[in-house]
């Protein structure tokens, strides 16, 4: 894919964001090799997070995912919507999405970054878009179409989304997600924190057992 794609990143100017995922890779594969390490708490949500749900939510679930994780997809595709349904829209829980861009890391940085420039009630409009699309990215090798439709769906236009990429702001923001989901232990996406807590399965079984008993014991 990334063959195909060169000719839209230089459109975009897309300067600088795709130092910031490989330099995340290299974070998350040395805090692979030396898990003894002590870990940090996950990042507190600050008004910089994408939330999805109401702020006085009395469970947060905090899901570090990338636009180009084929797991990321099948979990906004399948699972999401009965998340939605059972937490989101009953005011249980709210949804905190944050970047952990993968390989190939230009192109998830890419994503991350049209995401982070959209507007601030689209945001999961273009998550959507990226997750619903992905396959077929990667099965047409060309991703020009994909970002397109994201950048549809922004509530931006294409020269708004062009000098908000550019922005050091951008990569600078993506950057320190990054490193906040290395120092609390995030190797791999998607990762979930129930209220701070790990869960590792990634399931709606899995994570209802997690959020359940905190709703239960209000």
């Amino acid at each position: 894919m990334t063959r195909h794609i060169l000719p839209l990143i230089s459109a975009l100017a897309i300067v600088g964001l795709s130092a910031a995922p490989a330099a995340a890779l290299d974070l998350v594969r040395k805090s692979a090799a030396s898990s003894s390490s002590a870990q940090a708490a996950v990042p507190a949500v600050t008004t910089a997070d994408r939330v999805m749900g109401r702020a006085d939510a009395p469970v947060t679930v905090i899901e570090y995912a990338s636009f180009t994780c084929n797991h990321c997809a099948d979990w906004t595709n399948e699972v999401l919507p009965q998340f939605k349904a059972r937490y989101i829209d009953t005011g249980k829980a709210r949804l905190v999405f944050r970047d952990m861009p993968t390989a190939p890391a230009q192109i998830a940085s890419t994503a991350a970054g049209i995401g982070r420039c959209a507007a601030p009630d689209r945001f999961f409009d273009v998550a959507r878009s990226f997750m619903s699309g992905q396959a077929a990215a990667f099965e047409k090798g060309d991703a020009r179409e994909w970002f397109m439709n994201a950048i549809a769906a922004s509530g931006r236009t294409q020269e708004q989304i062009e000098t908000c990429l550019k922005a050091p702001a951008t990569s600078q923001a993506l950057q320190a997600e990054v490193e906040g989901a290395v120092a609390a232990g995030v190797t791999g996406t998607p990762s979930f924190f129930v209220n701070g807590k790990r869960v590792k399965d990634h399931s709606l079984e899995a994570l209802s057992a997690a959020i359940d008993p905190l709703i239960r014991a209000r």
